[in-house]
């Protein structure tokens, strides 16, 4: 694909957000799985189906590009999603493998809200009014992912303080 355009960029980028949002549907089970702490098994699953709606609104917002909805290979999430299967493999203690995947998940959580705050800026100027209320509600939905663990981390930081 060439990139001559914001618009080109605004698609390309798009088409790679699809690709993190789908590579992380099927990372957040594994994740789900390997937590000890109930709460952050919840926190895992629950994510899971924000993440499924957040899909469907990628999808939604190419509508304003006039394009079909096409994935290209997120690198990115490759590579955070390699780092959180190499900690579940990861010989630890409970509360400290539960602290290094809040870790892994801050880290996808953080480069979500980066890309969805570029796409956010970029539909703006567009004026791609639709992908922007579209993208608005997955941005906010990873804030509050990443509040959500931070919260969680606080008890279980200390769970793992104790496993010294």
């Amino acid at each position: 694909m060439t990139l001559k355009t914001l618009a080109d960029a605004f698609l390309d980028e798009l088409r790679d957000v699809l690709s993190a949002e789908k590579q992380l549907l099927k990372a957040l089970p594994k994740m789900a799985k390997m937590a000890s702490c109930s709460d952050l098994r919840k926190a895992f699953e629950s994510h899971l189906k924000e993440t499924e709606q957040q899909v469907q609104r990628v999808e939604q917002a190419f509508d304003d590009t006039g394009k079909s909805p096409r994935a290209k290979t997120c690198e990115a999430m490759k590579g955070l999603i390699k780092e959180a299967e190499s900690v579940m493999e990861e010989d630890a203690e409970p509360a400290v493998k539960d602290a290094l995947l809040i870790a892994c998940a801050q880290k996808v959580e953080h480069y979500e809200i980066a890309t969805y705050g570029t796409l956010c800026a970029w539909a703006k100027a567009l004026g791609y009014e639709n992908a922007l209320e579209l993208l608005k509600q997955n941005i906010d939905e990873e804030e509050s992912a990443d509040e959500k663990l931070t919260m969680l981390s606080k008890s279980i930081n200390e769970d793992a303080l104790g496993a010294d």
